[in-house]
């Protein structure tokens, strides 16, 4: 598959030199072939995108959890010394 090959700013750039250089073939299906791989490429970027901020969530949510329990042992030591 071509975007297995090619970068999608140079697709972009394919598609974009398509409409150019076909500026009635497009409304007729001349530069499809380019607009589907370039859809394809902008999927597989969003896919990659999404596991990168879910894995980075991941991450932000141990360290809001291991805070929060932290913050929750400070405060009960500091109400066990209230109370002795």
């Amino acid at each position: 598959m071509i975007a297995d090959l090619i970068p999608s700013s140079q697709i972009i750039e394919l598609f974009q030199k398509c409409h150019e250089d076909h500026p009635f073939g497009k409304f007729f299906g001349e530069c499809t072939d380019l607009k589907i791989k370039l859809d394809s490429c902008f999927r597989q970027e969003k896919a990659l995108r999404r596991k990168a901020n879910f894995e980075e969530s991941k991450k932000f949510n141990e360290k809001l959890k291991a805070y929060r329990k932290e913050c929750e042992r400070q405060e009960n030591d500091i109400e066990e010394e209230l109370h002795h």
